[in-house]
């Protein structure tokens, strides 16, 4: 049995993540001891349709670093459909930030949350500039107590490295207080760095890029247990 991966994003040979990706999927495959195949799927092919025609064959959806993303649309309807058909989903960096607007827009109502970086004036910035960008900076993590991803690690604080300059703007937390999508992990500066959805499977968007241990040959524990998740899904 091959586990099948949706990679959502536009691949780019030259980002570091999308070079990590694929072999941090075959090291937690061999770490579960079941196979990790995956298809790249460019956010344009899922412009404008219903997201099953594409993504019903997979087992589990990553979204991808590397945005903004050439169709934002298309990248909110794989993160939409993962969330609402129950499939194990790993978003991370880029898309960690478009789970939480997703989920602004689609559960919240609030059809005005936006990227900064797409749109610089909006009027509700859910994602918006970094106070210092974080390329390639590794940053200690508090993980929540009782938290899903907390679970996953085994640990309660952990070092991580990013590569981004927007994110989840601290400012709006508070419109997600009482809803099943929560903040799961925050930086020494009071930051939020990784969201989870509490009534799903799976469903974690981190800030920060956990595939780049795959790099050093190294397992991890955040995406074996996302591997995991959807070799259940498929059984």
């Amino acid at each position: 049995m091959t586990i099948r991966f949706a990679l959502v994003g536009d691949f780019n040979p030259d980002v570091t993540a999308h070079q990590a990706i694929p072999k941090a999927l075959e090291i937690a495959g061999n770490q579960i001891g079941l196979p990790a195949g995956f298809d790249w799927v460019s956010t344009t092919a899922l412009d404008g349709i219903e997201p099953d025609q594409v993504l019903g064959r997979y087992d589990g959806v990553w979204c991808v670093p590397a945005s903004p993303y050439q169709s934002l649309e298309g990248a909110l309807s794989a993160i939409s459909h993962a969330r609402t058909h129950n499939v194990p989903f790993l978003g991370t960096c880029g898309g960690y930030q478009h789970a939480v607007l997703e989920y602004a827009r689609n559960v919240l109502g609030l059809g005005n949350a936006a990227n900064a970086e797409i749109d610089p004036d909006a009027e509700l910035p859910l994602i918006a500039p970094l106070v210092c960008a974080l390329i390639d900076q590794d940053g200690g993590i508090e993980l929540v107590k009782d938290s899903l991803i907390r679970s996953h690690y085994g640990l309660d604080q952990i070092q991580e490295t990013y590569r981004c300059s927007y994110g989840f703007n601290r400012d709006y937390v508070g419109l997600f207080d009482g809803h099943p999508l929560c903040v799961s992990a925050w930086d020494q500066d009071g930051d939020p760095r990784a969201v989870e959805l509490r009534d799903h499977p799976f469903f974690i968007g981190t800030a920060f890029q956990p595939e780049r241990s795959a790099l050093r040959g190294e397992n991890h524990p955040l995406i074996t247990a996302f591997v995991r998740a959807a070799a259940q899904n498929r059984s």
